[in-house]
């Protein structure tokens, strides 16, 4: 998890794993000659959203660009929403096998990079997970009784196969009845979609977080880059693992240290490895990914979470992803980073790399 190091107070984290709010400086008293910041904030997706940025706009511009922010991200939920029945997403979930529904551009594109993810991380990532997600308890459906039999868990990973969403020309052909749930990629999507909205602006200093996810571009008054802190994964505190300097990027986080069960001196995660239908035993605690657009780095959280440490690094140098493991050790944390993720440590960052 990150953690803000911002000069106002940050929010407690959205469903216990979250990138909170970044950072005016690491000293508060950093903060007091510092321009004054302009900031947007509000309910979104069953989380939040929060907007800092520095520009020289009129009241009436800011008003506008408050207005546009919240247009974008409604524009989002009616299209991703699982919780509207009125949304593009359930009225595709609702849609006949077989039958090409046309897309939007804004869930094509999700969908295509979803697909794009699966195939990168040999489908640790999949958005038709929903099925065993719920039979675990960790979906809207609530936590069961007990831990589910073979028979039920064979039952819902029937249901679970990405490889059954055939997109061609802008139209999604579903193969078999399977249920899409874009949570794992939507809010890292709508960050995107307020990041862009805020560059047809013009404007170069801003920093965007929802729900945990954050895209950040340009640098503080003071010169240096979006700072960020890696939270430690620990559900009893709030404490700094490592700081890093974001820079112009996107930047994402996933862990179970905040959201799993137990049953019989047993944890289980809310992380479901859709390949087994079954919560995750590889022990890592949180991963945290920077990419360019913020939707990858949210999906990629979640894919290199499911593979663990030793898989997800060796994808990782592949593909030349900074990625930071947090893996829980015998005595203690065992950290583990791609060479690419260096780069962002606190002090290094290198103005102009592409992330």
């Amino acid at each position: 998890m990150m953690v803000p190091l911002l000069c106002t107070a940050a929010r407690p984290a959205p469903r216990g794993l979250a990138l909170l709010l970044v950072a005016c400086l690491l000293l508060l008293s950093g903060c007091k000659n510092a321009p004054e910041a302009h900031r947007f904030q509000g309910p979104v997706f069953g989380t939040g959203y929060h907007v800092t940025l520095y520009a020289s706009l009129s009241k009436a511009g800011y008003a506008e660009l408050d207005a546009g922010i919240q247009a974008e991200l409604e524009r989002v939920d009616e299209l991703m929403s699982t919780y509207r029945e009125d949304s593009e997403l359930s009225r595709l979930n609702r849609y006949p096998v077989g039958v090409p529904f046309f897309l939007s551009s804004p869930t094509a594109e999700v969908i295509r990079e979803s697909l794009r993810i699966a195939r990168l991380s040999n489908d640790a990532f999949d958005v038709t997970v929903g099925p065993a997600v719920n039979l675990w308890g960790f979906g809207p459906e609530g936590r069961p009784d007990r831990v589910p039999d073979a028979e039920i868990l064979a039952s819902a990973l029937a249901r679970v196969d990405i490889h059954a969403l055939k997109l061609e020309d802008g139209h999604l052909i579903k193969t078999k009845p399977v249920y899409i749930d874009l949570s794992g990629i939507a809010k890292g999507y709508a960050t995107d979609r307020v990041a862009d909205y805020l560059e047809s602006w013009g404007i170069e200093d801003y920093l965007v977080e929802i729900g945990g996810e954050i895209r950040t571009q340009g640098k503080k008054p003071d010169g240096t880059p979006w700072r960020i802190a890696v939270e430690k994964p620990v559900s009893s505190e709030r404490s700094v693992q490592k700081i890093i300097d974001l820079g112009s990027a996107a930047v994402a986080t996933s862990g179970d240290y905040r959201n799993y069960f137990e049953s019989d001196g047993i944890r289980y995660s809310h992380t479901i490895d859709p390949r087994t239908g079954k919560p995750i035993t590889n022990r890592v605690a949180s991963v945290t990914v920077i990419t360019e657009r913020c939707m990858t780095a949210d999906a990629l959280a979640t894919a290199f979470t499911v593979m663990g440490a030793q898989a997800g690094l060796e994808m990782a140098e592949r593909e030349n992803i900074p990625v930071y493991f947090v893996v829980r050790g015998e005595d203690g944390f065992d950290i583990r980073m791609s060479p690419a993720f260096e780069n962002y440590l606190e002090g290094t960052v290198q103005e102009g790399k592409d992330p």
